[in-house]
């Protein structure tokens, strides 16, 4: 549908770093839009470096332009709070002071009415022992952040990962709602990717992609599917069909299997240390899918340095013809 003939409306929520509160909200089918910003305080056109030196009263903030016809204000709400600590009165994680406090800031009686409604029921659902410390603040003005700022995970992909994962915002949510984990799709179809049964994988994998993916096998150099091919499209999850790479970022390595210079989702990428073969190496695995994709080394090309050395068992490839018809139709534009 086009946009011009939707009815949007705006969520305001302050979550701590608004590059983690912008990815995560971003994902939701029916929101068309995320904003970084700065909300709730006392200078007008407040600038990052002052926010973020805790003095002029602002939130880091996000406004949501959704799709009401597609998501509810309520939905939006359950996926604020089950992305924050909503316990911590002096910041989030390891951001601290009163610029990253959480908030919900309405545009509404109705709003208001439902987020307070939201916040008494998980007071009472006995989720934290302790108090919920989120306010529930009246909208008053946004300040859109530095275009730096503006979906800085999809412009530095390495850097947020890193970041994110240092600041123990995603160990936090597992360990809370480890009852009921978050069930996210990774774009805007609200596709969901999962690991299908053991005796589903041997049915569908071959005896190759079954031990490379589910066994850390490792397959020959020069003889596999993917080493040398130049073909427009994306490559996904053999097992669960989660995008991981695009061609574009594929470049001839020399080594023998598809080398990738970053993912094309980095949040479907999981990184651990592997001391296999008497040495220190950092294996990559499918956030989903949980296969054994590769490895990656510090002796690729610009721009990020990095060498994903992927195995062709771990991947299937979708023309770029056939992304449409597949469901990955969002990827097109990287072509154009």
């Amino acid at each position: 549908m086009n946009q011009s003939f939707k009815h949007l409306e705006t969520a305001t929520f302050a979550g701590g770093c608004f590059w983690c509160s912008e990815s995560d909200l971003e994902k939701i089918k029916g929101v068309e839009d995320v904003i970084s910003g700065y909300t709730g305080g006392q200078e007008a056109n407040p600038t990052y470096k002052e926010v973020s030196a805790g003095q002029t009263g602002h939130y880091e903030a996000v406004q949501v332009i959704y799709d009401p016809d597609a998501v509810t204000y309520e939905a939006l709400l359950e996926a604020f709070w089950r992305h924050i600590n909503p316990t911590d009165a002096g910041g989030q994680f390891v951001d601290r002071g009163p610029q990253y406090r959480t908030a919900i800031f309405y545009h509404n009686e109705e709003q208001k009415r439902l987020a307070e409604a939201a916040k008494k029921e998980l007071q009472g659902s006995g989720r934290f022992n302790v108090p919920i410390v989120t306010e529930i603040l009246p909208f008053s003005t946004f300040y859109r952040a530095e275009e730096y700022h503006q979906d800085y995970y999809k412009k530095s992909p390495l850097r947020y990962k890193y970041y994110r994962y240092a600041s123990g915002r995603d160990q936090f949510i597992a360990e809370s709602w480890k009852d009921k984990p978050v069930v996210e799709p990774t774009s805007q179809t609200g596709k969901v990717y999962a690991k299908p049964s053991e005796n589903e994988l041997k049915e569908k994998l071959t005896p190759l992609q079954f031990n490379v993916t589910q066994k850390d096998a490792t397959e020959p150099p020069f003889r596999n599917e993917f080493w040398d091919n130049h073909k427009e499209g994306l490559y996904v999850d053999v097992v669960s069909g989660e995008p991981l790479f695009i061609s574009k970022d594929k470049f001839e390595s020399g080594t023998g299997w598809p080398s990738f210079t970053k993912p094309i989702e980095p949040e479907n990428i999981v990184e651990k240390q592997d001391r296999s073969l008497f040495m220190v190496r950092t294996e990559v695995r499918s956030k989903h899918g949980d296969s054994h994709l590769g490895h990656i080394f510090p002796d690729g090309p610009p721009p990020t340095g990095l060498r994903y050395c992927i195995n062709s068992a771990s991947l299937r490839f979708v023309p770029k013809d056939d992304l449409e018809k597949e469901g990955y139709g969002e990827y097109l534009k990287i072509f154009n």
